[in-house]
């Protein structure tokens, strides 16, 4: 028994569920876009089957990413204990492990219409290149941003059968916003990365980091704005954006010097930023 849990303690770590962080990262983006399609009425049933469904697929994607980087990993401080680099984990676990839960999470959206089922396998088929990106793209956070926000066209397929611009739109605000909190998170990796030669835009923005940073949420919350704006979101809308901006601002406080741990608590804190937009979304359609 005692080896058995052991062992479940490892492929909880494999897949990320100690640090959910990358869970709600994923949520918010996706809730905002199911809120939007339903006119701030979203079927139950269809919330909990996204919410079931992003932390599924982001830990299928930390067992594939821990896989394509394993011999990568074990060059960085902060990655050299992982359980496929320390050992614990098989790449054949991880890669079953990564298999499973994607099945699981395709079965959710069985009930869904036929849409939403080929946006999955694109999502997941992005998913799984991402780790690759970083061998030769200079600032694979951008395809990140894709695979993050890729619920945002599924929830909009899911409710509405079509996937408007401003799905499209929204999307791509996420890249910015992803672009700007895994930035933050690459500058903690960026001498050990330079080591290695994996590639990142902490290393691709060079002594523009910070500047770029900003650039990202500022491009972000504007086209979030405008099409929020476009939904008809005023005053409530609009104060969970200025809390959003604000936290921006405290990101940027906590970059500015290129401390390791403080830019890792500012990519941290991007979950607040997230949730600051979402509850103004909320809000906003429950009181309009």
């Amino acid at each position: 028994m005692n080896a058995l849990l052991s062992r479940l303690q490892w492929y909880l770590k494999l897949v990320r569920l100690d640090k959910p962080i990358g869970i709600v990262l994923l949520l918010w983006p996706t809730l905002i876009a199911l809120w939007l399609a339903s006119n701030g009425v979203p079927d139950g049933k269809l919330v909990v089957i996204f919410c079931l469904g992003t932390a599924l697929m982001r830990s299928a994607g930390c067992a594939v990413n821990d896989y394509a980087d394993r011999e990568f990993d074990k060059h960085v401080k902060r990655t050299a204990d992982r359980p496929l680099t320390s050992g614990k984990v098989s790449g054949k676990e991880a890669l079953l492990i990564a298999l499973a839960l994607s099945l699981i999470a395709f079965s959710l959206i069985l009930p869904l219409n036929a849409l939403t089922k080929q946006l999955s396998v694109l999502a997941v088929v992005i998913a799984a290149t991402y780790p690759y990106f970083k061998r030769f793209f200079g600032i694979p956070q951008a395809y990140l941003g894709i695979a993050y926000g890729f619920g945002i066209p599924m929830a909009f397929a899911a409710v509405q059968n079509t996937v408007p611009w401003t799905a499209w739109m929204l999307l791509v605000a996420n890249v910015f916003w992803t672009v700007a909190y895994d930035t933050e998170y690459a500058m903690v990796d960026r001498d050990d990365d330079l080591k290695i030669g994996i590639k990142t835009s902490a290393i691709t923005f060079g002594q523009f980091d910070v500047k770029a940073i900003m650039l990202c949420y500022v491009v972000s919350l504007a086209m979030i704005t405008l099409i929020g704006y476009s939904y008809g979101l005023r005053n409530w809308f609009f104060a969970g954006i200025a809390v959003a901006a604000a936290c921006a601002i405290y990101h940027y406080n906590l970059i500015k010097d290129r401390d390791r741990m403080r830019c890792f608590a500012a990519f941290r804190h991007n979950n607040w930023l997230g949730a600051a937009i979402f509850a103004g979304v909320a809000v906003d359609y429950v009181l309009h």
